[in-house]
């Protein structure tokens, strides 16, 4: 089988982890044709971000404190991990390569004292650069044939939107598919630095996180691979966050919307376009466990069997977010309305994670990231305030409670089973939304009232006894 497999930044922390790492895959090339991708190891990814701030704070000793944390890390790190010293002398250098060319970035970014979203892509992408030189050395330490390559170099060609960019996917598959067909042919791993690509000038580009799972998946399409696997420091896909639900069940199958729905829902952090890849061509993917390879995962594919249709298959949430109840006279039967409202929250690159509207048209109530929740407010009191709003209401510190399953679909009762759950446990529900596909039923509580919500559901579901 022509397999891509990719490892988070958690499965590829620890020397012993890299080993383990690459013996796996050792083992599966002696079957099938294997492409690695491979995140930042854990934590890189938050420190070249911080030194990003620190030099926007003109504060250049910290951002270089940092890069040094990072070069002592990895190179401590190759040292543990190789053993052969050829290899861990030639590995060292190259790393020595990418360390002195970040710290010429971090003195040229405190010379210009400004991060522009072209630069920030360039610099956050290292993380993934240095992971893979270890990755591959380490697998070429077992006497296997590797070698590192970033997403440029494997050919992956995205638009030039800096830090949510998108394939170029014609261009891409041409170029991705022949660089690793040469590859193949001469029975050597490519290890790929997920998370970025470069636009048609050649200057890199990052998805935004997570988007090391969407490299993989647009590398998988490239070449036609029979089966792609997310491998992480989880099960698969659960009926809950297993944190706040103990009972949890890992779903053994799932379909790609359903996917899709949990990934926006924050199930593994998984990248929200990761699937789009995979749609036409229907190449399955699994959800796995790095460290427990034994267990199959979550099986993702466009069409589940009949015996894993479940009603409901999991009950997610998103925490810290802020309610705005838009009222106003003016806005009843005026067309255009909604528009405004969104283009104006648009402009201010604010993203709305829920509508609705009430049928008489006098108001309609969004859910955003408390994050975003001041700036929100501020721009619809500028722009429409006294025009065609009369009053904003604002809540803090809401959760969205989403239930998920394509089994909705048609099923008559499934509502007021809800309801019926959260009232018997005396929850507020402040809003509710369920899309004409009937694929996902949403709605909001006190962030307070979140972990009660959930367990109170996943328990009238019986999703303990699902598979």
């Amino acid at each position: 089988m022509k397999l891509v497999l990719k490892y988070g930044g958690t499965s590829i922390s620890s020397a012993k982890d890299i080993q383990e790492v690459a013996k796996h895959v050792a083992t599966l090339s002696k079957k099938h044709e294997i492409v690695l991708v491979c995140s930042a190891t854990s934590s890189t990814t938050d420190d070249l971000i911080e030194i990003s701030e620190s030099i926007k704070k003109e504060n250049k000793s910290k951002a270089e404190q940092l890069a040094s944390k990072i070069t002592n890390r990895h190179k401590q790190l190759a040292k543990q991990t190789i053993k052969k010293t050829d290899i861990q002398k030639k590995l060292l250098l190259k790393l020595d390569d990418d360390f002195t060319e970040l710290l010429a970035l971090i003195d040229g970014l405190v010379l210009l004292g400004e991060v522009t979203p072209r630069s920030m892509d360039y610099l956050i992408s290292f993380g993934e650069r240095i992971s893979v030189k270890i990755v591959a050395a380490a697998i070429n330490d077992l006497t296997k044939k590797s070698i590192p390559l970033t997403g440029k170099e494997l050919g992956i060609v995205t638009d030039s939107n800096f830090s949510k960019s998108q394939p170029l996917m014609d261009t891409t598959r041409l170029r991705v598919s022949k660089n690793i067909d040469t590859l193949f042919s001469k029975k050597i791993i490519p290890v790929v630095g997920g998370f970025s690509g470069a636009d048609q000038y050649g200057h890199t580009t990052t998805f935004g996180r997570g988007g090391s799972d969407y490299s993989a998946t647009i590398i998988g399409s490239c070449i036609k691979a029979d089966e792609i696997w997310l491998m992480s420091d989880v099960d698969g896909l659960m009926t809950a966050d297993p944190k706040i639900v103990k009972n949890a069940k890992l779903l053994k199958e799932v379909s790609y919307i359903e996917a899709i729905e949990m990934a926006l829902f924050g199930a593994k952090q998984i990248h929200p376009r990761t699937f789009e890849p995979l749609l036409a061509k229907k190449i399955p993917m699994k959800i796995r466990n790095s460290a427990t390879p034994s267990i199959e995962g979550t099986l993702v594919t466009s069409s589940p069997s009949d015996s894993v249709k479940n009603t409901v298959k999991c009950v997610s949430s998103i925490r810290n977010n802020g309610l705005i109840d838009i009222i106003g006279g003016s806005m009843i039967g005026t067309p255009g309305t909604a528009a405004k409202i969104f283009t104006t929250l648009a402009k201010a690159e604010i993203n709305v994670m829920m509508i609705s509207q009430n049928p008489s048209e006098s108001s309609i109530t969004i859910v955003i990231k408390n994050t975003d929740l001041h700036k929100a407010v501020n721009v619809l009191e500028i722009e429409l305030l006294g025009k065609m709003i009369k009053e904003l209401q604002v809540t803090t510190d809401v959760s969205i409670i989403a239930l998920i399953g394509s089994g909705m679909r048609g099923t008559i009762g499934v509502a007021s089973k809800v309801f019926a759950a959260i009232e018997k446990n005396k929850v507020n529900v402040s809003m509710i939304t369920q899309g004409s596909s009937e694929l996902n039923l949403a709605f909001v509580v006190k962030n307070s009232d979140t972990d009660l919500a959930v367990r109170a559901i996943h328990d009238a579901f019986e999703l303990d006894k699902i598979n």
